[in-house]
Parts: structure tokens; C-alpha cells; sequence
């Protein structure tokens, strides 16, 4: 049972940022001025967003990531430590800003972001070596498309080399290399980004289309797929398996992020021992539950909730 699951340990190299959003009643025309709703600051990154889903989801996480030597990287490192992560792996880098995410949500839930990267860039494959301990004792290594491409495959590179299970997030798709691809367990990745590696469904686009197309990926493109449906929830595919799991209605306040609670959801469940279909179900519920709250990090479910939720009916 999922309540009975181990706490698994994850590492993630990822992007940290601090979010500016301005909530509004529709997005503004091209030329256009709006006055928002409300605005709020927040810490932000699909690395970050992603640890901090694992750590409330039940695993042992250590955050590897950078900040700028300024105001909002001490903003960044004050709200881990509140969240309760171990900021201890993550250093500021002097010659550049904390990465800026500035994002604007709509009366639906919708949001159109623009993301300056800032020190994220200094998450370069040295960092990796540095890491080796901490990755050959990790159950799983958990990194996302805001990192450079080659740092996402000298990493996959370091999990094979140390039995690790390498989790990639191909989000936003960025160029990375087949042999990368190919360790992930699973990749994770939308619609869109599934197209970007030759994943895609025949006919309808149903469900049923995309587990088929995830199934038909196995083994070509990575070791396990994961393809999030919006709405209509999530599939997956490993050897021999695969499942197709609905998102339950609920009215939506705030899609920002809850991709990334559904991919650290996910990985913790996954390090903690349990199978594909049984953590992809807790991804779902903590998908539901984190767009009818606003925000990022603090949308994100615990681990009771999300058990919770995954008891409820469809």
C-alpha cells in the first residue's frame, strides 16, 4: 500500500527562481496595459517546485541548485528553510541574479510565463562530478529541461555509471541526446514535449491513444514514459505495464506549476519503492489538488492529502 511505502531519497538538479505574478481577468492584447486583480512573489523554478512536491509528498530530498548573491536569492533560501528542505546544496553565485520567473494568470487558471535564468546557468556538468556521492547514494535523481542539456546528460550518464534511477522532465524540450533519452525511468513529459521525441499518438488523441504511444515508446526512447493529459489526467508505460489514470473535475484557480507537483509527486512515490501505476495515481491527485489553490510551492499537497484524495471516487 502507498500509506506503507518507505521514505525514498531523491536528488534534484534543478532551476530556482523567484516567481512575480500578476493575476488578471484576461491576458492583455499586444500593446495593451491591464490592471491585475492581485500580485504575489513566490519562490519558483520547475528544480525547486519540483523538490519541494517530493519533500511533501513523503521523500528525503536535497535540492541541488544556484542563486544570485542578492535580495531574492535570500528570499529563495528563507522560504526553503521555512518549507523544511535542506538548503545545504545550494551555493550563490557572485556575478549573476536569482533566476526571475514573471508570470500572469487569468480569471480560468491559464498563465503565460517568460523565465530569465540568471545563476541557473552556472548548473554546469562540473557541478555533477562534484555530486557523485550524493547521486550513487540517491534512490532517484530527479532534473528538468531548465537545466543545460549537457548537464541533463552528463547526469544521466553519472546514474547509469552508479545504478541511480534517473528521472527527466523534458520541460520546457531542450536538445538533449538519444543516449540520455534512453536512461530515463521515467521521462516525463506533456503533450507537446512527447512530440518533440517522436512520441505521438494514432487517431484521436484519446487516452487510450497516448498510453498505446507511451507503450510503443518503451525501450525506443527511454526506459519509461510518463505523458501528463492536462485535464484529463496522465499515462504511463514501462516493461510489461502500463496504466491511464483520469484527473478527477475540480475547479480550477491556478495551473501555474502543478505540472512540476505532479513530476516531484511522482519521483517521490516512484523512490519510495512504489510501482509505475500506483505513483502515477498519486501524481494525478496531487496534480487536482495543487490548481484549486493559487500559487506554486505553497499549492502543493502533503502526502496524507494526497492519500486521501487518491481514496475519493473519480
Amino acid at each position: 500500500m502507498a500509506a506503507a511505502s518507505p521514505a525514498g531519497s531523491v536528488v534534484v538538479f534543478g532551476s530556482l527562481n523567484v516567481d512575480s505574478t500578476s493575476y488578471v481577468d484576461r491576458f492583455p492584447l499586444p500593446g495593451e496595459t491591464l490592471a491585475s486583480t492581485g500580485f504575489a512573489t513566490a519562490l519558483g523554478g520547475k528544480g525547486t517546485n519540483q523538490a519541494v512536491a517530493a519533500h511533501r509528498s513523503g521523500a528525503v530530498v536535497r535540492l541541488v541548485a544556484r542563486v544570485g548573491a542578492d535580495a531574492s536569492g535570500d528570499f529563495a533560501l528563507a522560504s526553503l528553510t521555512r518549507l523544511g528542505l535542506d538548503v545545504s546544496s545550494i551555493a550563490a553565485v557572485p556575478d549573476a541574479p536569482t533566476g526571475v520567473a514573471q508570470i500572469t494568470v487569468d480569471a480560468s487558471g491559464e498563465n503565460t510565463i517568460v523565465i530569465t535564468a540568471g545563476a541557473n546557468a552556472a548548473l554546469t556538468p562540473e557541478l555533477v562530478v562534484d555530486r557523485h556521492d550524493d547521486i550513487a547514494a540517491a534512490d532517484l535523481v530527479l532534473t528538468q529541461g531548465e537545466v543545460p542539456a549537457v548537464t541533463i546528460e552528463r547526469l544521466a550518464a553519472a546514474c547509469a555509471r552508479f545504478g541511480t534511477r534517473f528521472v527527466l522532465n523534458l520541460a520546457p524540450p531542450v536538445d538533449v541526446s538519444r543516449g540520455a533519452l534512453a536512461e530515463c525511468d521515467p521521462l516525463v513529459v506533456n503533450e507537446h514535449e512527447a512530440r518533440s521525441v517522436g512520441i505521438a499518438p494514432e487517431g484521436d488523441g484519446s487516452a487510450d491513444a497516448w498510453r498505446a504511444a507511451a507503450e510503443a515508446a518503451v525501450g525506443r526512447v527511454a526506459r519509461s514514459v510518463v505523458i501528463t493529459l492536462g485535464g484529463a489526467g496522465a499515462v504511463g508505460a514501462g516493461p510489461g505495464a502500463s496504466v491511464a489514470c483520469a484527473a478527477p473535475e475540480v475547479d480550477a484557480v491556478d495551473t501555474t506549476g502543478a505540472g512540476d507537483g505532479f513530476t516531484g509527486t511522482l519521483a517521490a512515490f516512484l523512490a519510495g519503492g512504489a510501482p509505475l501505476d500506483e505513483a502515477v495515481a498519486a501524481a494525478v491527485a496531487a496534480g487536482a489538488l495543487a490548481v484549486q489553490r493559487r500559487g506554486t510551492t505553497d499549492s502543493y499537497a502533503t502526502r496524507d492529502e494526497i492519500l486521501h484524495a487518491m481514496e475519493e471516487p473519480a
